[in-house]
């Protein structure tokens, strides 16, 4: 695949997440895990909500205010979560945050899109706030997450014997 081709790819998909971002202003009912994220530096902030019952993600939404880079990459990750076990978004976290930082491989589906981010370094923190927010949740954590906390990541522990 074309350099241009992925580019606007990229641009597509981030579009269409910003404008019509899945399980947007959502509370799921019943959700038993919330937590809360700012970004300082361009003030995208957003909550997500979860219900997981029996180790699953049965329900999540989010909600909020963020550029369109942050949300739809929070977009793309409530579709990417619903349904998977909690160990199985623990290392789609890891992914993500690999992917994101440190050039790491390419996730399964539409969430490898959001490679693209790599080429614009300053809205990496836009793109994982919502990631770090779920990791927050998962962990039931109850201070708000910043982008700006180089500990954010380290909350997740991978599942035993995961990568």
């Amino acid at each position: 695949m074309k350099l241009d081709d992925i580019r606007s790819m990229y641009e597509d998909t981030i579009l269409d997440h910003n404008r019509n971002p899945r399980n947007f202003l959502r509370v799921p009912q019943d959700a038993t895990h919330h937590a809360h994220g700012f970004n300082p530096v361009c003030n995208d902030e957003f909550q997500v909500h979860l219900r997981i019952k029996d180790g699953v993600i049965e329900d999540v939404g989010f909600n909020g205010a963020g550029c369109a880079i942050s949300t739809a990459s929070a977009s793309m990750m409530t579709e990417a979560i619903k349904g998977k076990s909690v160990d199985e978004v623990r290392k789609l976290f890891h992914t993500m945050h690999d992917l994101l930082t440190r050039d790491g491989a390419l996730p399964q589906g539409k969430l490898a899109i959001l490679a693209g981010v790599r080429q614009y370094p300053i809205r990496v923190k836009c793109a994982t706030l919502g990631w770090h927010v779920l990791n927050a949740a998962l962990e039931r954590r109850s201070e708000t997450v910043s982008t700006e906390d180089e500990d954010a990541a380290p909350y997740c522990p991978l599942p035993e014997g995961g990568s």
